[in-house]
């Protein structure tokens, strides 16, 4: 049945309360099946979602990659939104419990034509969300969610009956803990550091443990208990606290928190002092310039980044663009531009020669490389913003 109601889209995919509109189980439904009708939509040539997406133009089925995090709700809406995609004749798999960024890059590197995630982030675990990546490991433009919205909206189909099925899944993450890896190679020459790592009890609980371990480093994790209701429950990136008091009490060099789907990283110095998005820009912006690879010698940021940043920046030689808030709106200027570097004080970062989306494992690894190659602490490198 068709929907009047507001939009679905806003500025980070779908978001509301579970099983409310617009995450009611008919309407993820339908959006499962319009995804794939978008795609294949007969006037294809002008499908912006067509044009990124491979399985169009060769005629075989639409493959379309899901991950979640680890909200009690993740599990029907994934079943719901597998049965309308697959109704319209989309073949689905599940990657499981995974980070956001990881469907980003399984999508982009694998045969998807396109990745949805399951998440409303930082948000509370009654919360749930919907976004959707293209066959290029990109966030939807605007105009793609437009179209989608626009095929929800017709009344003149009906999405595919019946109870939803079980979604055939797949072991994929050892690929994306790969394409980490290769981002800190110098990963040795920090062996033994012990870093306080919450993973507030979301999607990074599958992956961030086993890779920081395996890197060498000596680890504290807390936010490591999901229970389906405690995701970001006084832990994670929003509520740094009880990472900050586990740094100072157990004697980590520095802290690290991810949000509950990973897209993010907020961190924490030695004497439990919060490390922001802000910060991480000009300490990375600087290691990047230094090795020659900060492309067009800027970087991207929004409207809310202190003036620090950029007059920190500007001392170094690097200039700051600002965009609108939304690390979609950041991307988008990034590709543009053809910069490397850019992303929120939030702790959204994009480090685009890895990924064209916020990554908080990628920006911690990046900030355990420049922590190892300027020979500094990350307290030390955080003072060199003055806000």
């Amino acid at each position: 049945m068709a929907s009047n109601r507001a939009r679905l889209f806003g500025t980070d995919g779908v978001r509301g309360h579970a099983g409310e509109y617009p995450l009611d189980r008919p309407t993820v439904r339908r959006l499962g099946a319009a995804l794939v009708r978008s795609a294949f939509a007969k006037a294809s040539a002008g499908s912006a979602f067509a044009e990124a997406s491979a399985g169009q133009a060769s005629g075989r089925r639409l493959q379309l990659l899901i991950g979640r995090d680890t909200r009690e709700s993740g599990g029907w809406i994934e079943a719901e939104l597998a049965h309308g995609a697959s109704g319209e004749g989309a073949e689905v798999t599940s990657a499981g419990i995974v980070p956001t960024p990881a469907v980003a890059y399984l999508t982009r590197t694998g045969t998807y034509d396109a990745g949805v995630v399951i998440s409303a982030s930082h948000n509370p675990y009654g919360d749930n969300g919907i976004k959707v990546f293209s066959g290029k490991g990109e966030k939807f433009t605007e105009r793609v969610e437009r179209e989608v919205e626009a095929i929800v909206a017709d009344g003149s189909w009906t999405a595919r009956s019946g109870e939803p099925g079980p979604v055939p899944r797949a072991d994929l993450v050892g690929a994306y803990l790969d394409h980490l890896r290769a981002v800190f190679p110098e990963a040795s020459s920090l062996k033994q550091f012990r870093l306080g790592v919450d993973c507030a009890n979301g999607a990074t609980t599958t992956v961030a443990p086993e890779l920081l371990e395996g890197l060498g480093l000596d680890i504290v994790v807390i936010g490591n208990q999901p229970d389906g209701r405690n995701i970001n429950l006084d832990c994670g990136s929003t509520h740094p606290e009880l990472l900050a008091r586990a740094v100072v009490e157990r004697g980590c060099q520095m802290g690290v928190a991810f949000d509950g789907d990973g897209d993010r990283a907020i961190f924490v110095d030695h004497r439990g002092r919060i490390v922001d998005g802000d910060a991480v820009l000009l300490m990375c912006g600087a290691q990047l310039q230094r090795e020659g690879r900060l492309k067009g010698n800027a970087i991207v940021a929004t409207v809310m980044s202190n003036i620090g940043l950029e007059l920190a920046l500007r001392a170094i030689g690097i200039d700051l663009v600002r965009t609108d808030v939304g690390d979609k709106y950041v991307m988008e200027e990034m590709q543009k531009r053809g910069l490397s570097l850019g992303g929120e004080q939030s702790g959204h970062v994009i480090f685009s020669d890895y990924l064209f989306t916020g990554d908080g494992l990628c920006t911690a690894l990046n900030v355990l490389r420049t922590v190892a190659l300027s020979g500094r602490s990350l307290a030390d490198l955080a003072s060199d913003l003055t806000t």
